[in-house]
């Protein structure tokens, strides 16, 4: 096969994985942020201890994220079908794509909410603040850069599972790479193919990263704690403190004087 009719092939099946990775994420991420909050929240020393809620929804992610992404697609035909209309296509695959992303990103929201330091937590609820100011402005903004990476890690796990749904008919790269790479034996286009998944992978991490880094609030300069001194008092004899000389004029004054501090007390001499 020549580059010219492997071109049109490549640009459609990059634009399919694009458009189920792109609507899958932002799904995966808006149901699973909330998920996570969730299961912070309602946790034992949270903000609304529930230990129900929290087990009951514990359960269900955890259920999720054990299920293999190919037996999850089978199990989700007959859903897909009500909501897509079809079970083929760029458009389906979308579907279980979001689902097995979800509880996928929740666990790392939940982690990324975690590391929140508590003294913040009941700072803002000793001036009260509600649950929603302590979201507002506490758990989200100082989480933020980790929940970036979070986000990074999952579209880099959505990408992985596209390539998994093209072997059922989803379309997109990993379809790509079974048709032709593998039933035709076209071993060019699929070291191709692994080569624009790999280049992919590596712009979104590079991207993820920086966005990270851009928001961390810690930089390397207030990382490390300051050790201020104490700045160095003076003796009557005008040396700083702790110096020998310092030392032998404070012993010479207290030679002097009955008592530290106090003046020597005059006598008279017949």
């Amino acid at each position: 096969m020549t580059w010219s009719e492997m071109q049109p092939l490549l640009q459609q099946a990059c634009l399919e994985t694009l458009w189920m990775v792109g609507w899958s994420a932002v799904i995966a991420i808006l149901g699973g942020l909330p998920l996570g909050v969730l299961l912070v929240l309602t946790d034992r020393g949270g903000v609304l201890p529930n230990v129900v809620v929290n087990k009951v929804v514990g359960q269900i992610v955890n259920i999720a994220r054990s299920m293999p992404f190919i037996i999850l697609m089978v199990a989700l035909i007959s859903f897909t079908r009500a909501i897509v209309g079809t079970t083929i296509g760029p458009a389906a695959a979308i579907v279980p794509l979001a689902i097995g992303a979800i509880p996928f990103y929740a666990r790392l929201v939940e982690t990324s909410v975690r590391e929140v330091d508590g003294g913040l937590v009941e700072a803002v609820q000793s001036m009260g603040g509600s649950t929603w100011t302590v979201v507002r402005k506490v758990l989200l903004p100082e989480s933020l850069p980790s929940l970036i990476s979070s986000a990074t890690t999952t579209i880099v796990a959505l990408i992985g599972y596209s390539a998994m749904a093209g072997t059922v008919g989803a379309g997109g790269l990993g379809d790509l790479a079974v048709r032709y790479g593998y039933q035709r034996f076209e071993t060019e286009l699929m070291w191709i193919t692994v080569a624009i998944l790999a280049v992919v992978i590596s712009v979104i991490q590079f991207a993820g990263d920086l966005a990270a880094r851009a928001l961390s609030h810690r930089s390397p300069a207030s990382a490390a704690p300051r050790l201020v001194l104490p700045r160095s008092r003076k003796t009557r004899s005008g040396e700083p403190a702790g110096t020998p000389a310092a030392d032998q004029a404070e012993k010479a004054d207290q030679a002097g004087t009955d008592e530290p501090g106090e003046p020597a007390q005059l006598t008279k001499t017949p």
